[in-house]
């Protein structure tokens, strides 16, 4: 019996020394579940709160700042922005920069001060549907207690506050209208920034990158002749995904292809940007695939793909701000959902542009002082 287990004490010490010695191994097995634990019980608020509101109050009186006020305090609503026109009204929510709109007539305060109903137009953001049923369930119901307030301050008063709440955008709530655009930008990320990361760290296993260090290839020059052929490889992956999207579950496209692929360029190349600062720290396939997965979880969670971002703790909503799929997946809801066009998206592509230039240049100078050294 002895026989069978002869060795085991020193093949356990070794590996237990190894262990010890490794820091990523203990790194990646103890300390990131914990952080993601952290980070998602903080971060995550199933609760829709605080949707951004955009209010265009044609009346200006009394009886119209009381009714934005009950909106304004009752925390599902963050009004943000004011306009004094249809057209930005509309533009507020096509651009994604608002999910509710708020429409207050002009004859607001007469219709009421003369015991005759008033309506409030609501329009919203259909292409997020917890969104869009949250703010159908508080206007209505803020609507109707206005309504049996001041009914019981007059006995003989109409129902007079309606609230008329009109869906934008998706209209039946179809969860692959909302869910795929935002699948697009996970894919798109997870894919390039693997593919991009393993051809680097291949040559380094195979000893093949340290012969490029001593040609007269610069580094800029190297990681831009790794990158490209990867960006043609995204470019199919993201034509693929788009006609599936559109024939096998029918998601309508409502803006337009050209634009949307010409956005995903900066997108793209954040990703492979990532992929090469990726390689440039890992050592092998198995290092590369562990830093790469740490990308994963804020693309997923704080990039607004399955929960809306207004709804996490101010900390970690500015911290959103840094995931490249947050603006990403703007352009794709807002190009195939909502219609948007480059004056509303123009501001998401420059940001990605300026992270992938800013990945690029931090890995191309570790390569730059990987070839010094060598």
């Amino acid at each position: 019996m002895s026989n069978v287990f002869r060795g085991f004490s020193a093949v356990f010490y070794k590996e237990s020394l190894h262990i010890r010695r490794d820091f990523s191994t203990l790194f990646f097995s103890l300390i990131i579940p914990i952080l993601q634990m952290f980070l998602l019980g903080y971060a995550i608020d199933t609760n829709i709160r605080q949707i951004n509101t955009v209010v265009y109050n044609a009346d200006g009186r009394q009886q119209s700042r009381e009714l934005l006020d009950r909106l304004k305090n009752s925390d599902t609503f963050h009004l943000i922005r004011y306009v004094n026109n249809d057209r930005d009204l509309n533009d507020a929510i096509i651009s994604g920069r608002c999910r509710v709109g708020i429409k207050i007539p002009v004859d607001y305060s007469d219709r009421l001060l003369h015991q005759t109903g008033a309506q409030v137009l609501v329009l919203i953001d259909g292409s997020d549907s917890s969104v869009a049923g949250q703010a159908i369930n508080v206007t209505t119901a803020i609507g109707l207690d206005e309504s049996l307030r001041r009914v019981l301050a007059s006995s003989d008063a109409p129902f007079p506050v309606e609230m008329r709440p009109k869906i934008l955008f998706n209209p039946d709530s179809r969860s692959p209208n909302f869910f795929l655009p935002g699948l697009v930008a996970v894919l798109l990320l997870n894919v390039t920034t693997f593919l991009t990361a393993f051809s680097i760290v291949r040559e380094k296993e195979r000893g093949t990158l340290e012969q490029l260090f001593v040609t007269p290839v610069r580094p800029m020059g190297l990681l831009l002749g790794k990158l490209l052929p990867y960006l043609v490889i995204g470019f199919f992956e993201l034509s693929m995904l788009l006609v599936a999207m559109r024939f096998l579950f029918g998601v309508p496209i409502h803006g337009s292809v050209i634009l949307l692929a010409f956005l995903s360029l900066p997108y793209l190349f954040v990703s492979l940007s990532l992929g090469i600062l990726i390689s440039s720290k890992a050592t092998s396939q198995a290092h590369a695939m562990q830093l790469a997965f740490l990308t994963i979880l804020p693309s997923i969670f704080f990039s607004g793909y399955i929960f809306p971002r207004e709804t996490m703790p101010k900390f970690f909503y500015y911290l959103s701000y840094l995931v490249p799929a947050a603006y990403y997946i703007n352009i794709t809801r807002g190009i195939i959902l909502r219609g948007a066009g480059w004056v509303h998206l123009w501001s998401d592509a420059l940001i990605l542009f300026l992270m992938g230039a800013a990945l690029l240049i931090i890995a191309a100078r570790r390569f730059h002082n990987k070839v010094i050294m060598a």
